[in-house]
């Protein structure tokens, strides 16, 4: 009897700890031979791959893990749905910022932005009185909450958040101006 329950006892240990196995940690890429990107950059936010991707003059430099807004992944309706906007943006602003670290605002929403929006009220896909939101960004998590991008969970708005220390390290080369893509 007191065997059997030690048996039982370890096998709830076993898959206890399978259990907590199942987040991975989540950590970045980057070029060895350069301390940090030459010539112009630009970013490829892809949410099917939870990935934010800095390319420069001699090609790929870096890879950030990245969360968005909405589980569905899919691309911004309207103001309030929680959906991170596709299409080709720019950095507009850097700051830091007392709940994320550090935001680097996009220019969303933009011409293309407006042109998807008005389309999608004509074929009636939102309500004509929908607006288009903004206040979109790049940004890190709260302190000491890395862990939502191990586990990918989508928690923003509609933005991306990548890690603390990896928001202070994109910080450290990225420019206002930058072009941003993102796309599923």
């Amino acid at each position: 009897m007191k065997t059997k329950i030690i048996g039982i006892f370890l096998l709830y240990i076993a898959f206890t700890f399978v259990a907590f196995r199942t987040i991975e940690r989540r950590i970045f890429h980057k070029r060895i031979l350069n301390d940090s990107p030459t010539g112009t950059i630009y970013i490829l936010i892809d949410k099917s791959d939870y990935e934010l991707r800095v390319y420069d003059s001699e090609g790929w430099y870096a890879t950030y893990p990245a969360v968005f807004g909405n589980k569905s992944l899919s691309d911004k309706m309207k103001e309030g749905d929680r959906n991170t906007p596709e299409g080709t943006f720019k950095i507009v602003h850097k700051r830091s910022h007392q709940k994320w670290n550090k935001i680097a605002m996009i220019d969303y929403p933009n011409k293309e932005s407006w042109e998807k929006f008005n389309q999608r009220k004509s074929q009636g896909l939102i309500q004509k009185n929908a607006k288009i939101g903004g206040g979109i960004g790049i940004h890190g998590t709260w302190p000491n909450d890395n862990i939502v991008v191990d586990d990918f969970t989508n928690w923003t708005e509609g933005c991306i958040s990548l890690k603390n220390y990896d928001i202070d390290e994109l910080f450290s080369y990225l420019p206002v101006g930058t072009k941003v893509i993102i796309r599923q």
